[in-house]
């Protein structure tokens, strides 16, 4: 076995030598720490226990092992056992970690995290097959094609997972109110993840949604703000900001995104055991909707930098969150290179919304609940009697021939909140939160509408 300590080079054979490798690896550490801080004790009971086992593995497993794999799968065991999202990344899932980050590579088009040693799915993203084929946040994969889950780090089922585009592969998943595991067959494809999508609703309303943090995601999303005004005649009356199944992403990219809506105050705060790992991020002048009111959609499969996004408009009240609780990852990875062409990917931090609240494990909780619901249309009723209806009943002074100006329309809001040449029960019927979100925009609009028209008077 060779290895190099603190720039030496040392020649060692034996689980004896290896322990010596141990120890002097310890020392260098404490060696660098330096200063007056304390170094912590060497666990030197422990180390020769992990020594006993190296040795008998090598002399006594049916088959030989290399030193060097049996050295990567104690790694992998040390990471894999703080967190779900601390791990050892080999030089090839380095390069695939390198590679998803870019925005495209081919696969699935699915989030995932691990859970009880099984892969659940946080969120699939839009237009990707995974999403086509019906893949849910929650969904918990036990099979990946004939091989089992269970037992597999996550690196390695992301790696099955991902392949040539067309090539087909069939998942086994456990999905919450089914009786018995659900097989899917996906067709891979090449995963292209544009991260900003925005339309316009009747009444100046503006819908955008976010996919996925990356870097550029602020920049887009302040074009297709830009776009949707210019659409609207100049302004936009509200906007629906739809995080739901938005995975999260980039931490900066998230503080960025905020940072659009507020003027000023602390969007996102880390706290961690090193100085670099204390961060404080605030926002600047300049709110791109220059106040209108904003409603922010969630749900399970919103998580990190959507968190991040929600819990700051949340706490500053510059958005009302509607939809369901969010995933609650509140924890910042940072990616620490090695010398071997390998990655660290740590948990280095938890981060906190301006208030002073942890997400991690918790999650957000919406100002408004939305349940998952399906809408039918149901047969029309018959109109029930109104005073109008009555013989003899009294005007009001005030009517005129057919509809009164404006009726059935909201007088300040628009009309129906549909986008333009949209039946609004169509849209109910195929996004019912989404219908809800622009109902309640709808009314906020409304409301400042009423409110300012007061403060003139």
């Amino acid at each position: 076995m060779r290895t190099i300590v603190k720039g030496r080079s040392l020649l060692l054979v034996g689980a004896g030598a290896f322990l010596g490798v141990l120890l002097a690896l310890a020392h260098g550490v404490m060696a660098e720490r330096g200063g007056g801080e304390r170094a912590p004790e060497v666990p030197l009971e422990e180390l020769r226990v992990f020594t006993d086992v190296f040795a008998r593995v090598k002399s006594d497993y049916v088959e030989p092992v290399e030193d060097r794999t049996l050295i990567e799968n104690a790694i992998r065991g040390m990471l894999s056992g703080l967190d779900p999202h601390s791990a050892y990344l080999g030089p090839d899932e380095f390069k695939e970690l390198q590679i998803g980050t870019r925005g495209e590579f081919g696969g699935l088009g699915i989030e995932v995290s691990m859970e009880d040693g099984f892969v659940k799915v946080v969120a699939p993203i839009d237009d990707t097959p995974a999403q086509r084929a019906g893949i849910r946040a929650g969904d918990l994969i036990i099979r990946i094609d004939d091989t089992p889950v269970k037992g597999m780090s996550l690196t390695e089922a992301v790696r099955l997972m991902r392949g040539r585009p067309g090539t087909k592969i069939t998942l086994t998943i456990v999905r919450e109110g089914e009786d018995k595991p659900l097989r899917v067959t996906i067709t891979r494809a090449v995963i292209k993840v544009r991260s900003v999508k925005a339309r316009l609703y009747d009444g100046g309303l503006g819908y955008v949604r976010i996919t996925h943090f990356q870097a550029p995601t602020a920049k887009s999303l302040a074009d297709a703000i830009d776009r949707l005004r210019k659409e609207a005649g100049g302004r936009l009356k509200g906007l629906v900001l739809d995080l739901r199944n938005n995975p999260g992403g980039v931490l900066n990219a998230a503080v960025d995104v905020a940072d659009l809506f507020l003027d000023e105050g602390l969007v996102v705060y880390t706290e961690g055991r090193v100085p670099d790992a204390r961060l404080r991020f605030s926002a600047t002048p300049g709110d791109v909707l220059e106040g209108a009111p904003i409603v922010v959609m969630v749900n399970g499969g919103s998580a990190s930098a959507a968190e991040i996004v929600a819990g700051a408009l949340q706490d500053q009240r510059r958005a009302v969150i509607v939809g369901r609780k969010t995933f609650g990852k509140g924890s910042v990875q940072t990616i620490l290179p090695l010398r071997n062409g390998a990655a660290l990917k740590l948990t280095t931090a938890r981060y906190y919304t301006p208030s002073g609240r942890s997400i991690q494990a918790e999650g957000i909780v919406p100002d408004i609940e939305l349940s998952r619901l399906r809408v039918a249309a149901v047969e029309p009723e018959v109109e029930p009697l109104k005073e109008r209806h009555l013989k003899r009943h009294l005007d009001n002074g005030k009517a005129t021939e057919g509809k009164r100006p404006g009726e059935g329309k909201d007088r300040e809001g628009g009309s129906t909140g549909a986008r333009k040449g949209e039946d609004p029960r169509a849209l109910a019927a195929r996004d019912y939160e989404l219908f809800e979100a622009l109902n309640i925009l709808r009314g906020l609009v409304i409301l400042q509408s009423r409110a300012a028209a007061g403060a003139k008077g």
